[in-house]
């Protein structure tokens, strides 16, 4: 019995649904690897499997097909009985690397919350107990880290797409590392910003600003969107990533309350995915929201008619959408006055 789709798509091949099917693989494969510390403990130097099972205290001969395996990915490279990290993964998987890509940290931490999918479909929510916000100390800093490492390369890119014509003050609401806003001053000279971020986030933000040379230039606040005041007379209200954490009825407050943050004559910026209005599209949205109900209670990607109505309920006026380049928008609404 064949089966008509009511409209017509591009089909998959029987090959591509067994790729999907397996691309797990490779993903288990490199994050064990990053998870033993494999690539750290192997440094510059050629080894047998044997010496670097000893000095991870694992099993000798299950360490060895990994490492075969690892080789034929070509994160390694094999000579007789010995192995080596490749140039990419001395660069990119060697901890104390200055390219260490430690979003691959968290994306480990994440792994455990995507193979709850099933259930959290059958449910609606989150299966696992501990939501993102009481993460242990090692898995909020990898999340952290990560996403600063990813936002690094092309926030200054990002920004210019902003208008700060007039802007001198920013509040970045869910801020993190405050990397977004080291961009927005680099940008513009004058500007301060304040990063407000949860009471535990705040102390690494900190320490993020006084690395890269913001002290004085970038503060912080620490609070909770959902019940803290922001304060006001500000010229701008970043968020980026954060309206995909929470609810449409979150959202609807959370805008109305950065809207009464801003001076007149300010605006609102939400950065995120945005989903095309059938919600299929773009891909890697689709896959964010998936993201969102594994690790959240009701978070969720949203379209543009979703976001424009919270600014438009928030009084909020002439709302425009820019697209980046990287995959995430920017929705802007301007306060009056």
């Amino acid at each position: 019995m064949s089966f008509t789709p009511l409209f017509k798509q591009p089909d998959l091949t029987a090959e591509q649904i067994r790729s999907f099917a397996f691309s797990w693989r490779a993903s288990r494969l490199l994050l064990t690897a990053c998870e033993l510390n494999l690539f750290t403990v192997l440094g510059t130097s050629w080894k047998r499997s044997t010496e670097i099972a000893e000095s991870l205290s694992v099993d000798s001969r299950a360490l060895d097909r990994l490492m075969n395996a690892l080789a034929g990915m070509g994160a390694l490279m094999k000579k007789e009985d010995r192995f080596a990290n490749s140039a990419t993964a001395l660069r990119f998987l060697v901890r104390d690397s200055d390219d260490y890509i430690h979003s691959l940290d968290h994306v480990a931490n994440l792994w455990k919350s995507w193979s709850t999918l099933t259930e959290a479909v059958r449910k609606g929510s989150r299966v696992l107990e501990s939501p993102g916000i009481k993460w242990d100390a090692q898995s909020l800093h990898a999340f952290i880290a990560g996403m600063h490492d990813r936002a690094r390369d092309t926030a200054d890119e990002t920004v210019r797409g902003l208008d700060l014509t007039n802007v001198t003050r920013v509040l970045d609401v869910g801020g993190g590392s405050g990397v977004y806003s080291m961009a927005m001053a680099r940008a513009r000279k004058g500007l301060q910003a304040t990063v407000f971020d949860l009471p535990h986030v705040v102390p690494i933000t900190e320490r993020y600003i006084r690395e890269n040379g913001f002290s004085g230039i970038i503060e912080t606040q620490a609070g909770d969107y959902n019940v803290d005041d922001l304060g006001n007379g500000y010229d701008m209200v970043f968020l980026s990533a954060v309206i995909l954490i929470n609810s449409p009825g979150v959202n609807r407050a959370l805008i109305r309350k950065c809207a009464d943050a801003l001076k007149p004559g300010g605006q609102v910026v939400v950065q995120d995915f945005i989903l095309d209005e059938d919600r299929t599209a773009p891909f890697h949205a689709t896959l964010y929201a998936l993201n969102m109900l594994v690790v959240t209670r009701a978070g969720d990607t949203y379209t543009e008619p979703e976001v424009r109505s919270w600014m438009e309920e928030a009084g909020l006026t002439r709302i425009t959408r820019t697209d980046t380049r990287f995959g995430v928008s920017h929705i802007t609404g301007w306060k009056t006055g």
